[in-house]
């Protein structure tokens, strides 16, 4: 279970994402600098308990409209062994456990085998800022493959609660700046 501390961050995981995020490919921002909001989200258990797994929802509301954004994040208590360079967004002092490494969730095996085991059924989502507490508006949709298929992180947020594909998906949801709500899908298989 991962318990949720009640601490700070220095920098915060907001400031780290404004730095990272517009370094990305799949930055849709028009602004150099975005000013992002938490705007939704859901964790998934370590089994082993060392690494936390968060799947954030960020809003940049730099531009002319608002854009969400999926980022799956990992915390460390030391740096991923064999990481790319491009995987890590940053360290951040924890007012609880000390030195954390950020990494951008695609590239740390511990999220991506829970989130496949999410697809399979195998793992409950939950929730995004309470200790041991199942989130059950996170949906999965399908049957995962077993042919060990990777997993593909939708990063721009778009509403709706269909894939693209028949494969199985994972709908989440968050809240625009303007108090509305919107799920679509984060993950598939």
């Amino acid at each position: 279970m991962a318990i949720i501390h009640r601490t700070t961050m220095t920098p915060t995981k907001l400031e780290l994402l404004t730095a990272w995020l517009p370094r990305q490919s799949w930055y849709a921002g028009d602004a150099e600098k975005p000013e992002l909001v938490r705007a939704g989200g859901f964790r998934l258990d370590d089994p082993e308990g060392e690494v936390g797994i968060e799947f954030m929802v960020v809003v940049d509301t730099a531009g002319q409209e608002p854009v969400a954004y999926h980022v799956p994040l990992s915390y460390r208590g030391a740096a991923l062994e064999g990481a790319p360079d491009e995987a890590l967004i940053g360290t951040s002092e924890h007012g609880v456990l000390g030195t954390r490494w950020v990494y951008d969730g695609i590239h740390d095996p511990v999220v991506t085998e829970q989130l496949l085991a999410l697809l399979r059924g195998e793992a409950v989502p939950q929730h995004q800022n309470e200790s041991d507490t199942p989130d059950p508006t996170v949906t999965v949709h399908g049957d995962a493959p077993a042919d060990g298929r990777p997993v593909q992180i939708d990063r721009v947020l778009r509403p709706s609660e269909h894939a693209r594909t028949t494969s199985a998906h994972v709908v989440a949801g968050w809240t625009w700046p303007d108090g509305t709500t919107a799920r679509a899908v984060f993950a598939s298989a």
